[in-house]
């Protein structure tokens, strides 16, 4: 029987494309203002330094390497895995091929505050859809129910990780970097109760998602 697109599905997927999309756009922002993107987009800079490919296909295929930890972790993808893979990296590698070049500290922090608001917004979004976490975070709750540690330290332990290699294959750290660790938890704390779905209220209906894409962001 094929699955009937109900209002409350339409405005889930609405949420987790539209979500991606800004993620991927709001990266891009913070790599456009040269002043250090978010940790894992230190590591995606380094690497497309490294190999000459852009930004946004590293991101892609760090993005399905990282899916492959999943599978020792037994984590099971959702759409909401599959689709931030792709939609964030090919976001990402448009919105920077129609931005001009920032020069001027002027521009740049602009830039740099807009990807993080952005960035907080796009969380919140694709998060409450609640289709499944994205590569990195499921990584991170995995080794979590794996280990018994908490996520903080897990979070930091592999983002510390993943600025250190990128920094060291020519990624960008900067207070960009600082900014985005210190403000996205609140951020997107607030997202997501603003864009929070009402669980369904129709008897033996269980709506998708759970706690641990939320837990990520309890710093």
């Amino acid at each position: 029987m094929r699955p009937q697109l109900t209002p409350r599905l339409a405005r889930r997927l609405l949420q987790l494309y539209v979500g991606l999309t800004l993620y991927g756009a709001s990266s891009a922002l913070m790599v456009a203002a040269g002043l250090g993107p978010e940790p894992w987009n230190v590591l995606n800079q380094g690497l497309a330094e490294l190999t000459g490919l852009s930004i946004g296909v590293v991101s892609i295929i760090v993005g399905a390497a990282v899916l492959l930890l999943w599978i020792p972790l037994r984590q099971r993808p959702g759409l909401g895995t599959i689709s931030n893979v792709f939609v964030c990296g090919l976001a990402m590698d448009a919105t920077l091929a129609l931005l001009p070049d920032a020069h001027s500290l002027a521009v740049r922090i602009p830039l740099l505050v807009a990807g993080i608001l952005l960035n907080g917004v796009a969380t919140g979004l694709y998060i409450t859809a609640a289709f499944g976490p994205g590569p990195r975070d499921g990584l991170m709750t995995g080794l979590h129910r794996r280990t018994g540690r908490s996520i903080r330290l897990i979070r930091t332990s592999i983002e510390v990780a993943v600025v250190v290699t990128g920094f060291v294959l020519g990624g960008t750290v900067g207070v960009g970097t600082v900014l985005y660790a210190v403000s996205i938890g609140p951020l997107a704390q607030f997202f997501l109760r603003r864009f929070a779905i009402p669980a369904p209220t129709a008897p033996g209906v269980v709506a998708s998602g759970g706690p641990s894409e939320q837990a990520i962001l309890q710093r």
